[in-house]
């Protein structure tokens, strides 16, 4: 058991494990350690998979060459089964997305105390206790609405891109009640126009909040595993179990999350290349 456990209890445990590292800057926070992570993950992810495309052949691949193929090939064929246009762009996106949250949601499996023992090893217990890290960067809300939020644009990039802005503009009036009329088509265009933004609004809302609430719960659970059964050599056993179990769960719930946040981005996409 960590120290911040024995002598603040467990809910001191848990608000320092649950304290971002972050620093004032115009009146908000700029989370230093989801900034930190996400970009190192999201540079490895690049300096991998670029390394195997440069060293790719046409004959027996190795096994890092395989398993790279492996992955882009599984979402490739998500994205075609999605949709039906060029895929050229699209499936570099939902590859990007699907590794890079693969990536920041496994953080959640290393051990939640090793930031607090690098510190307390290099620099002493005092700083230890006063030095802040989250490493999973999808259980910071700031991560999932970023996210969320390019993906919303590229909806709406995508959507102009097939319909032009005359049509894009003209579907929000028009749809999804129709009418034939010029005065009913009046009539209708402001409840058209409101359930189209309520429509567009939700989707990255939703996306970023599922994602979110996954990480930030499974996260939360490590930390109730570790306070709660972390309290004595008796009890190390158990807690080692729980951890295991919860942990072998877990990364069924990292991976699902990764995958339905990239299938849902490409459905969404998708969806902006027809009419309603």
């Amino acid at each position: 058991m960590s120290e911040q456990t024995g002598s603040g209890g467990l809910n001191e445990y848990i608000q320092h494990h649950l304290t971002q590292n972050a620093i004032e800057v115009g009146g908000g926070a700029f989370h230093i350690d989801t900034w930190v992570v996400s970009l190192v993950l999201g540079l490895v992810f690049i300096a991998w998979f670029g390394y195997f495309a440069r060293k790719a052949s046409a004959g027996v691949p190795s096994k890092g060459q395989a398993f790279v193929e492996l992955i882009l090939e599984f979402i490739d064929g998500q994205v075609k089964d999605s949709f039906h246009g060029d895929r050229r762009s699209l499936t570099p996106l939902a590859l990007t997305i699907f590794m890079w949250v693969v990536m920041m949601n496994c953080m959640d499996l290393l051990p939640l105390d090793l930031p607090g023992w690098l510190v307390k090893t290099t620099a002493g217990a005092e700083v230890a206790h006063h030095t802040y890290f989250r490493w999973v960067p999808t259980a910071d809300l700031n991560t999932t609405l970023a996210l969320s939020t390019v993906v919303f644009f590229l909806i709406l990039y995508h959507s102009i891109k097939a319909k032009g802005g005359f049509g894009f503009g003209k579907e929000l009036l028009t749809a999804p009640f129709h009418a034939h009329g010029t005065g009913a088509k009046i009539a209708l265009a402001p409840a058209n126009l409101g359930l189209n933004v309520i429509e567009y609004l939700v989707k990255p809302v939703s996306l970023a909040m599922r994602l979110f609430g996954n990480m930030y719960g499974g996260e939360l659970v490590f930390m109730l595993i570790a306070g709660l059964l972390g309290g004595s050599l008796l009890m190390f056993v158990p807690g080692v179990l729980f951890n295991t179990a919860w942990a072998i769960f877990h990364i069924l719930i990292v991976l699902l999350q990764a995958f339905i946040f990239m299938i849902l981005t490409v459905v969404y996409i998708a969806g902006a290349y027809e009419s309603h």
